[in-house]
């Protein structure tokens, strides 16, 4: 399992591991239950805490659904499924031939209860390091879905209609893995149109492109449409002053 973290009491990892199935079947061991009860309690201060601290511009209502976008069983169980650890769960014989190893319900809750045990096992900063480098990218793909904002996509097809052309990102990076920035630029005809940073590659490369679109609407306004005139009918034609026009019928 590549959980980035080393267990000084290997029995709390284990006890993490453990399914109620194999439980049962093993008489005398103790579940994961407790610990994610613990665990869930964990995730969510974490996770409160970071789009708190890290999205200052958004409402109460926004933050809640920023949280529940990654506290929830679908998008736990893709991030233990990502350090593989449906391959380390204790399961009864019955649940592992009915594909319990892939179920979401059971890898969210074996998830919680791992961050419950090394929190337990390190203290706090460990817990909070470990759920930070795991959901924040998650979180950042998150607030880009949550705001329905796609700067890419917008702007490869002003790209498109202006230029002809493709937008060509740059992205560097700096810092220790567990703090790493992310600067992005992005050019278009060999021009650089904008420059974003973020704690991802795709969040630093939306800020850029963000920066950009706004640059090329100042740069190319959208043309004003002009007004819609229907002609008059022949037979009315001689009741209307030259150069008059007539709103759209209804």
């Amino acid at each position: 399992m590549r959980l980035g973290y080393t267990f000084k009491d290997r029995q709390l990892l284990r006890q993490a591991l453990a399914h109620r199935s194999w439980c049962a079947e093993m008489p005398g061991n103790a579940s994961n239950e407790r610990l994610e009860f613990l665990g869930d309690a964990v995730l969510g201060w974490v996770v409160a805490d970071l789009v708190y601290r890290r999205h200052a511009d958004l409402p109460e209502g926004k933050l809640t659904d920023l949280r529940k976008a990654v506290v929830n069983a679908g998008a736990l169980a893709q991030v233990a499924d990502s350090i593989g650890l449906g391959d380390e769960l204790l399961l009864g014989k019955g649940e592992a031939a009915a594909g319990g190893r892939q179920k979401p319900s059971i890898l969210s809750d074996a998830l919680e209860a791992v961050f419950a045990a090394v929190y337990l096992d390190g203290g706090v900063e460990p817990a909070f390091a470990l759920i930070a480098r795991l959901l924040e990218p998650r979180l950042d793909d998150a607030v880009s879905r949550l705001e329905g904002l796609d700067h890419k996509t917008a702007l490869q097809e002003m790209a498109a209609r202006l230029f002809e052309s493709a937008p060509a990102y740059t992205v560097r990076h700096d810092g220790p893995d567990h703090a790493r920035r992310f600067e992005a630029e992005v050019a278009i005809g060999g021009r650089i149109w904008g420059s974003g940073e973020g704690r991802s590659k795709k969040q630093a490369e939306q800020a850029a492109a963000r920066e950009a679109c706004a640059r090329l609407r100042e740069d190319f306004p959208p043309a004003v449409p002009a007004p819609v005139v229907t002609p008059l009918p022949a037979s009315l034609s001689g009741s209307v002053p030259a150069g008059a026009s007539v709103p759209p019928s209804a």
